[in-house]
């Protein structure tokens, strides 16, 4: 059987992407986001198993985190901690991803998450030896769903 490999055009164009936040009845393009990235993390608990001298692991729950590179250019996030400053009150809010590469056989992916929180962030800042302004803004999100999914590429499935 011949070695089968993926067509370089079936990569994933790195810039090829829409993000939206939506906070209350508001949809932001968030077209100045630099990158971003968006982890699911399970919660192990380690299980003794008579017979056996290692133990296993069994999931018990998870955790989403993301993380965002943005250009320093909007006061969206800065208003969420003055909010909870002033009031107390936390914002959520929806994030969605869609990856698309016209070029690519896989297609779109589309992934909502939901009930994210941001942990914190900048507040002023300025460079006066640098050549353009970018913040890192982190957080966690409550639940997700992937609505659009890529396509799989020829030759992956092998039965």
């Amino acid at each position: 059987m011949p070695n089968i490999t993926m067509l370089s055009k079936d990569a994933m164009g790195a810039s090829l992407a829409e993000c939206f936040v939506t906070i209350g009845d508001k949809r932001y393009n968030c077209f100045n986001f630099i990158n971003f990235e968006a982890n699911f993390n399970k919660d192990k608990t380690k299980v003794p198993i008579l017979g056996k001298t290692g133990k296993g692991n069994k999931a018990t729950g998870w955790e989403g985190e993301f993380s965002a590179t943005i250009h320093y250019n909007t006061s969206i996030f800065r208003e969420m901690m003055y909010k909870f400053k002033e009031t107390g009150e936390d914002v959520y809010f929806q994030i969605q991803v869609t990856n698309e590469d016209p070029s690519s056989s896989a297609g779109k992916q589309t992934v909502n998450f939901y009930g994210c929180n941001i942990d914190g962030g900048v507040l002023a800042k300025f460079d006066a030896d640098g050549e353009y302004l970018d913040e890192d803004i982190d957080g966690t999100f409550d639940d997700f769903e992937i609505p659009e999914k890529f396509a799989l590429l020829s030759g992956m499935l092998t039965n």
